[in-house]
């Protein structure tokens, strides 16, 4: 595991690449950085409960749709198939899943939390809000609001040209 210091170290080389390298870098770049320190910070908060930020993925889906099969899991959280099992898989030696088949279907297992993985949701999910609370110090709510209506445009217009639904307007 990095240690706390490292991931200091390595989130300051990150603002000073930002600020004096490439301040006009592209936007894409930006949002890949911040998302990168934040998971760095998440991840340092989640290590003493043993929970990797692969997991907490797995874990925050689960919370909110349990009993899913694993190619629904994969889906939602937008990664291949084994790495899901792999997840899975090492979450179920940790206690905080269980597989099972759901009756009259003996076709797919699904995942279901265990008590340990539920219990969990109340332990992680305030340190994944201090991260975004740590994130977002210094911004007034106006341009939280703003930037989060700006993100989700971006992936508005991103899903639309996938879907071939955005023309040249310039919009």
């Amino acid at each position: 595991m990095t240690s706390p210091s490292q991931l200091a170290n390595d989130t300051h080389q990150l603002l000073k690449h930002w600020r004096e390298s490439v301040p006009d870098d592209r936007l894409a770049h930006l949002v890949r950085d911040v998302a990168r320190a934040q998971m760095r910070a998440l991840q340092q908060r989640l290590a003493p409960f043993g929970v990797s930020f692969g997991h907490w993925t797995f874990l925050r889906i689960l919370w909110i749709r349990d009993g899913l099969t694993q190619k629904e899991l994969s889906d939602l959280a937008g990664v291949m198939e084994p790495t899901t099992f792999s997840a899975v898989k090492a979450m179920e030696t940790m206690g905080l899943i269980e597989r099972r088949q759901r009756e009259g279907n003996r076709k797919n297992m699904h995942v279901f939390l265990t008590p340990a993985g539920r219990a969990l949701e109340k332990k992680l999910v305030p340190l994944a809000e201090e991260v975004n609370h740590i994130s977002m110090r210094g911004l007034s709510d106006k341009a939280a609001a703003t930037l989060r209506k700006s993100l989700l445009s971006m992936i508005e217009n991103l899903a639309a040209e996938e879907s071939g639904g955005l023309g040249d307007e310039g919009e």
